[in-house]
């Protein structure tokens, strides 16, 4: 690209591109905007001002005038991550019950494990750690599904993170409504709570999956996301035998299930969709129905392994999600770019499906998409958010530098961010937390870790 500045101003009243009107420079190294068809931006300096972008620079040094220095000199400066779907709390439960089928998994250690420790402190604390390890691995965005939802959203406005938190609905007992008639009650109270309430943090609702919840309870909780404006989450297809218990009980496959009752719209979003055949895949296209690709959780829990180039030909709008820290057993984007990028390599044995391109595209803008929130997140432009991250290159793995997206897929880590910034706001700088005390948090868990081993 041609040295000199370059005017990113949007349509509309003119950003003053000055360093005066920046709260925050972050200044030099190679800017990857994700915006469609714009190559790398080498030495660039992006200007922030209170929670936007104000101006993208190329080649200029403006004078500082008291704004903070953000030095990326020698990083590549891009969007900050999007983790699609996650049950942050569920950190309490890391290598608590490893190596074991899902539904085993599911129904005889984890269900009974949250039945008996989940309460609004643990899950406080446990989504705060969580939260630590998202930080200091770039994620700046997080969709998050669970129980006692207050105490998520809290420990995410502590942290300074922008989420989607939905809270979990399901036709069984559950942390917070013992009695599942209450489900869609309790669904509605935290709606009302939490909408409108804090510029970082969205409500929603959370379906567990077509097998744990009645036609009735989903219907419900459709009603309610359409009320509300906000989207519904589902596991979808996540294994054979969910697909089989759908098929057995309506003589419909998931998706055409959730067709038949009007359900498979814009604002579903479909968490694993690992078993989906290629007339579901269609029908999901055509609805522009989100989905959510967990390569590590579905490896790991051997679910499968989602046909996401072939989702991705059908022009399915795909996001990438760690799931919860019981069953990946990390919360690091980075390493699940990696993850997926391999993983549909190997299994069509094909070296250039799911390229690098395609899968950080998934971790940003595609992912911002699907939660609805591409207008403001996703891609650096002058107007949007300033939800932004440094990777330090300084580092052996990452030289030398051929092409960036590659790099950062294939060869980068969480441990190499160095810088994070969420709606104006510096959340970590040269890898120290601004906001959140982690030997506090750490603590707090080790505690909470204590009554989960007694269950053992």
């Amino acid at each position: 690209m041609a040295s000199g500045r370059q005017d990113r101003r949007p349509s509309g009243p003119e950003h003053n591109e000055t360093a005066d009107a920046a709260d925050i420079v972050i200044r030099g190294g190679t800017l990857l905007t994700m915006v469609e068809g714009e190559s790398p931006v080498e030495d660039a300096t992006v200007l922030i001002k209170g929670d936007r972008i104000t101006g993208i620079l190329q080649g200029e040094s403006p004078s500082l005038r008291g704004a903070e220095l953000i030095d990326a000199a020698h990083g590549i400066v891009m969007p900050g991550l999007v983790n699609a779907h996650g049950h942050t709390a569920m950190t309490l439960f890391r290598g608590y019950a490893d190596d074991l089928p899902l539904r085993e998994w599911l129904f005889t250690k984890i269900f009974p494990a949250e039945s008996a420790i989940l309460d609004p402190d643990s899950v406080y604390w446990g989504t705060l750690l969580g939260c630590a390890e998202m930080i200091a691995s770039g994620t700046t965005t997080v969709s998050d599904g669970y129980f006692h939802q207050d105490a998520t959203a809290q420990a995410f406005r502590k942290a300074g993170l922008r989420a989607l938190v939905a809270q979990g609905v399901i036709d069984f007992p559950a942390p917070g409504v013992p009695d599942p008639k209450e489900n869609l009650k309790a669904g509605r109270a935290f709606l009302e709570k939490w909408q409108g309430i804090s510029d970082l943090i969205r409500p929603g609702l959370f379906c567990h999956s077509l097998t744990t919840c009645s036609e009735s309870t989903i219907r419900g909780a459709m009603r309610l996301s359409e009320e509300f404006a906000s989207p519904l989450q589902i596991h979808l297809s996540e294994t054979e035998a969910d697909v089989e218990e759908v098929l057995n009980r309506t003589g419909k496959r998931p998706a055409a299930y959730l067709e038949s009752l009007h359900l498979l719209t814009e604002r579903l979003i479909g968490i694993h969709a690992v078993h989906l055949d290629d007339d579901e895949i269609a029908l999901i296209g055509r609805r522009r129905t989100g989905v959510v690709h967990c390569p590590e959780s579905n490896m790991k829990l051997a679910s499968g392994v989602a046909r996401i180039a072939r989702m991705v030909q059908a022009g399915i709008r795909i996001g990438l999600g760690t799931d919860g820290a019981a069953s990946n057993n990390d919360l690091d984007l980075f390493r699940e770019m990696d993850t997926a990028a391999k993983l549909g390599k190997v299994y069509t044995l094909d070296p250039m499906n799911a390229g690098a391109p395609m899968v950080l595209n998934m971790a940003t803008v595609w992912g911002a998409g699907i939660l609805g929130l591409d207008k403001e997140i996703g891609t650096i432009a002058v107007g949007k958010k300033a939800d932004l991250i440094v990777v330090d290159l300084r580092r052996p793995h990452l030289v030398p530098l051929y092409h960036p997206m590659s790099t950062l897929v294939y060869s980068a880590n969480g441990g190499d961010v160095e810088h994070v910034i969420v709606n104006g706001k510096v959340l970590m700088k040269n890898r120290r937390m601004t906001h959140l005390d982690t030997e506090e948090i750490m603590g707090k868990v080790r505690e909470i870790s204590e009554r989960i081993r007694a269950l053992a």
